[in-house]
């Protein structure tokens, strides 16, 4: 695809990338499955669990494979090389993306403690801003500038990202289909920004990455969902959700934690901050579910790993809602906020927060279908046929 600016962006390959993914993601997680069973790594149902029946995990090392051979098809292409021979990104993802696979499956199989596996979590985060991936550039928009960050402090700055997202995803993985389409609606999100960013940017060899890795994720994640949407004949597990975390902190770095002032034009505020913010609105409602639990779990004078049943898709199905619509409902929270922050870099941005109020406000009246109908005093209309 070429821009009038001169700049080529290599959109069709980047697709091609997310298509190669999703069917390899969709084959593996086939062969997955049946390791899982005969590896004994199977989900028994809790008292806190959604599912009803012993479910087999470690959905994400299908996950895995699909975005390593993703990868793998992408640097034979030329028009995505640049990628790989000018930047760390994809070399630090891939270790530290096989890193905490590895502990997800340990998790899966056996189980680990909160400490081991947050330690894990740290390692993995660690190796990646060691090998490159970190932030280097926060514009500063009380003097409008850009603040540069050293080795030690970018590196900080990644981990506590990477940590933090990982743990949001993990914290959400609790329905069928959920962090599977939250991690796809993110990808796609970032994808869409990157992909404006290389055009910005006229193709800098920073912007590559994090289209390729964006559209490799996506493309996993699009892969699993057919396994995984209710009902679910495999969980991801915490090497899915530790991974697709993982990687949504290592592709929100390399699009927000390198653009110079210039990238915009210094008037341009919104824009220079837009990476910023679609950071935070792709794992905002994540987020917030984690840090709720953690207030949670403190105040009731327990640890914040404690395992409850108080988490934001379990709320919703307490109001009315069943576990699909739950599960959709989310999507479209999630979808609204990411792509409003996708949309102010994009768009003219008086549109854009038109739109968004719109969508917030359809969203709000949704979610609340169930309390109104009660508060109302309706009650479905049942079916001649299903009268007892």
């Amino acid at each position: 695809m070429v821009f009038s600016q001169g700049a080529v962006v290599p959109l069709r390959e980047l697709l091609l990338v997310l298509l190669i993914s999703a069917v390899v993601t969709m084959l593996a997680v086939g062969g997955v499955r049946v390791l899982a069973i005969a590896f004994g790594a199977v989900a028994v149902p809790r008292e806190r669990d959604v599912h009803t029946k012993p479910t087999p995990r470690m959905g994400g090392v299908g996950m895995y494979v699909g975005i390593v051979a993703a990868v793998l098809f992408a640097h034979q292409l030329p028009a995505l090389r640049r990628g790989f021979d000018f930047a760390p990104d994809i070399p630090a993802v891939l270790v530290a993306g096989t890193l905490i696979v590895l502990v997800g499956i340990i998790d899966d199989r056996w189980g680990l403690d909160a400490l081991t596996k947050f330690v894990g979590q740290i390692t993995a985060a660690g190796v990646m801003a060691v090998m490159g991936l970190s932030w280097v550039l926060i514009y500063n928009p009380f003097t409008n500038s850009t603040v540069v960050l050293d080795q030690l402090q970018g590196g900080l700055a990644a981990g506590l990202i990477t940590v933090t997202m990982i743990n949001a995803m993990n914290f959400v993985d609790g329905m069928d289909g959920l962090a599977a389409g939250l991690g796809l609606i993110a990808a796609v999100a970032v994808f869409v920004f990157s992909i404006g960013l290389l055009y910005e940017q006229g193709g800098s060899t920073d912007t590559y990455p994090p289209a390729l890795l964006a559209a490799a994720l996506a493309g996993a994640c699009l892969g699993f969902l057919p396994h995984n949407f209710q009902p679910a004949r495999i969980f991801m597990g915490d090497s899915g959700s530790m991974l697709i975390g993982l990687m949504l902190a290592a592709i929100s770095t390399g699009a927000s934690g390198r653009i110079p002032l210039q990238g915009y034009g210094t008037r341009d505020i919104v824009g220079l901050l837009s990476p910023l913010f679609l950071v935070g609105a792709v794992m905002f409602i994540p987020v917030l579910d984690l840090v709720l639990a953690i207030v949670r779990r403190v105040r009731a004078g327990v640890s914040f790993s404690t395992p409850d049943k108080m988490h934001l898709h379990h709320r919703l199905l307490q109001i009315g809602h069943s576990q699909r619509r739950v599960v959709l409902l989310i999507y479209m929270w999630v979808g609204i906020l990411a792509f409003g922050a996708v949309g102010t870099s994009l768009m003219d941005r008086r549109l854009v927060l038109l739109l968004l109020a719109a969508g917030l406000l359809f969203a709000l009246l949704v979610t609340a279908v169930p309390s109104l109908r009660g508060a109302l005093g309706l009650r479905r209309r049942i079916p001649r046929d299903r009268v007892p």
